[in-house]
């Protein structure tokens, strides 16, 4: 392959292959490292999901999932219910499914509400035996307290701009290194205008938050990529921000970079206010349909130096993941777009896979 043939290595972000990077970026500047944002993202789920509180929800929500799956009188009434799907339960899956769990089990509020208060449960031995009620009052207090589901409903709303970035990254259907900066930002100001910019109540996410972009996922590519991604630039002004143009000057200061680094900087004028190519109205149409890098593919040609860099960097992934999951049959039926949770679609996709095999192994005798 060549280093002049490598832009950019992304691993798990484990302590060896951060001096790994170290050793290999002295020797070739060119290349760039970062760490997997899917597995990034995923500890920030778990650093949320482990404060005292969330914890304390995140159980209280198991024994309701529990409760339910227990008894199976109490299901199939629910299974009657228009509407009725089955609740997402934890799986021990990439993802940190508490908040998708907890998603689901807030979506079905309506339905366990009238399932503790209906006659099909009140003529339930659960209701009558001194076993039962010791055994469902918990479950009770649970189901019909307003604080357990307006708790349920602020941690889902915290979870969702994380949870909406990591499939981004996790996609195999295409490059995602221009959306990570995005993302982050707008978690950010998400869990900031939740609760109403109290820093009281909004600092202990944003701050782990923070620890976790400012270790892992701040980046001079992420930071550029952002900058670069036609979408951004035209639709926010806060893309030139200080922390983002210094990013900009790191990188074409590099050596490997640097020869056209003064042109480069000039177009940068070009793109920022839709001179030549950049302002046809065609392009400025296909600016939320396109992908980043096609999208410089057919406009970027006013500036050369700046549409090769951009194409190259909207080429790149910002995940492992879609490598992680070739080892077996189980893990790559995850390299679609498909709901990661579902255990049994899961199973049932393997017992196809499995068959399908049998199939082909019997017509080859």
């Amino acid at each position: 392959v060549g280093p002049s043939n490598v832009v950019h290595i992304v691993t798990d972000n484990a302590a060896n292959y951060t001096a790994a990077e170290r050793l290999l970026h002295e020797r070739y500047d060119n290349i760039y490292w970062s760490p997997c944002a899917a597995h990034c993202l995923n500890l920030l789920l778990k650093d949320i999901s482990s404060m005292p509180h969330m914890n304390y929800l995140v159980s209280r929500a198991s024994q309701v999932t529990i409760f339910v799956y227990n008894h199976i009188t109490l299901l199939s009434w629910l299974r009657k219910r228009s509407g009725w799907m089955a609740i997402v339960r934890p799986a021990m899956t990439r993802f940190a499914t508490s908040f998708i769990t907890l998603k689901s089990i807030y979506d079905h509020k309506p339905d366990l509400q009238a399932l503790v208060t209906s006659k099909h449960y009140t003529n339930h031995k659960l209701s009558r035996t001194s076993k039962g009620k010791s055994f469902s009052s918990t479950i009770l207090d649970n189901i019909l307290d307003n604080k357990f589901w307006d708790d349920c409903l602020i941690a889902i709303k915290v979870a969702a701009p994380i949870i909406r970035l990591l499939r981004i990254v996790d996609s195999d259907e295409k490059p995602s290194l221009g959306y990570v900066y995005e993302g982050m930002f707008r978690t950010k100001m998400v869990i900031k205008n939740l609760f109403n910019n109290k820093k009281k109540w909004y600092k202990p996410y944003t701050n782990l938050l923070k620890l976790r972009w400012d270790r892992h996922l701040r980046k001079n590519l992420h930071a550029v990529a952002y900058f670069l991604n036609p979408v951004f630039m035209y639709d926010s002004g806060k893309v030139e921000k200080m922390e983002i143009m210094q990013s900009m000057y790191d990188l074409f200061e590099k050596k490997s970079i640097r020869k056209n680094g003064e042109a480069t900087m000039n177009e940068i004028k070009l793109f920022r206010e839709r001179h030549g190519s950049f302002g046809r109205d065609i392009a400025i149409k296909l600016l939320n349909t396109m992908q980043p890098d096609e999208w410089w593919r057919l406009f970027g040609h006013s500036a050369p130096n700046l549409q090769k860099v951009a194409i190259r960097l909207f080429s790149q992934t910002s995940s492992s993941s879609g490598c992680e999951r070739n080892w077996s049959v189980f893990e790559r039926i995850h390299t679609k777009k498909r709901n990661r949770l579902e255990h049994q679609k899961l199973n049932d996709l393997v017992f196809v896979t499995y068959n399908l095999r049998l199939k082909n192994r019997y017509f080859q005798f």
